[in-house]
């Protein structure tokens, strides 16, 4: 019986569209956490007859907001390299209370600089107060900004997950033998949005290593695998399949043509214009075995 073929795309935001929507969603929030808050603590002061002039809440929120936007690319690097997933968060939540720690830091150093320049240009001087007891303060505030940006990172990355698809090696049935080598597969199965479909290995053009994950490019669409470069090169066919960087294996009928470049390193273009790096250590072997000697 032939398997299944892949369901049809879902609609989601495809790679130049979702870095645009990522950006553009962080942006709109920082920008609606600084107009509100600014109103919010303005009309506290005027509530209780503070002596502060309207400019000071509006600079000491802005300038909040802007450093934690500054840090989300930090935040989004460091998930990819420590993800917390129910089979990881025992080893990687020490390391995101430390991250905590200097993301507050970095976010109050941050801050303080701004606001002190602000305030310098109106003339007058910024007091942050007793450096100990605030830094305390503010870390009770942005470990629950730290932590709701990793789950809105990691929830918004297994949505995408599940409607991409997500791959994995097939493995031992429960019951008699295996169809085919468990040791090097020649399929992939992926799960999308609840149904199983079988894919190729000759169809994955490329590989990329993603933290925790390697993606499977096939047809276009990329299939998060959890697994890591070095485990999933040893059970690929290496007459179809070859390693051409620390994070990339690339299927050997793909390669189109391969541009060497003045620092010994290489450009690799497939069949379908993509063009991968190749590093100087894998590039004569990536000739030899692509048939360009």
């Amino acid at each position: 019986m032939n398997a299944p073929s892949p369901p049809s795309p879902v609609p989601f935001p495809s790679h130049g569209w979702r870095r645009t929507f990522e950006i553009g969603f962080w942006v709109l929030t920082a920008l609606i956490n600084a107009v509100t808050n600014s109103v919010t603590v303005l009309i506290d002061i005027r509530r209780n007859g503070l002596g502060f002039a309207a400019w000071e809440p509006v600079t000491w929120e802005w300038s909040s907001g802007v450093v934690m936007l500054a840090l989300v690319p930090a935040v989004v690097w460091f998930t990819r390299h420590a993800p917390l997933h129910w089979d990881t968060w025992r080893r990687t939540l020490p390391l995101h209370l430390l991250a905590s720690m200097v993301f507050s830091v970095v976010h109050v150093l941050g801050m303080v600089a701004i606001r002190e320049v602000v305030y310098a240009v109106h003339g007058v001087e910024y007091d942050f107060g007793p450096w100990l007891q605030q830094l305390t303060y503010e870390y009770l505030k942005d470990v629950r900004s730290y932590a709701g940006m990793v789950v809105l990172i990691e929830g918004y990355r297994f949505i995408r997950r599940r409607l991409q698809g997500e791959a994995s090696l097939l493995g031992e049935p429960d019951e008699g033998p295996p169809v085919e080598p468990v040791e090097r597969p020649d399929r992939f199965l992926v799960r999308k949005l609840g149904r199983d479909f079988l894919v190729a290995a000759a169809d994955v053009e490329w590989l990329q290593a993603a933290g925790n994950y390697v993606n499977l490019r096939v047809r276009g669409h990329d299939y998060p695998l959890r697994c890591t470069m070095a485990a999933i090169e040893e059970r690929l066919d290496p007459a179809r399949f070859a390693r051409i960087h620390r994070s990339y294996v690339v299927n050997l009928g793909q390669v189109a043509s391969i541009e060497p470049l003045d620092t010994g390193d290489a450009r690799v273009h497939l069949a379908d214009g993509t063009v991968l790096p190749c590093s100087r250590r894998h590039r004569e072997a990536l000739r030899e075995r692509a048939g360009f000697t």
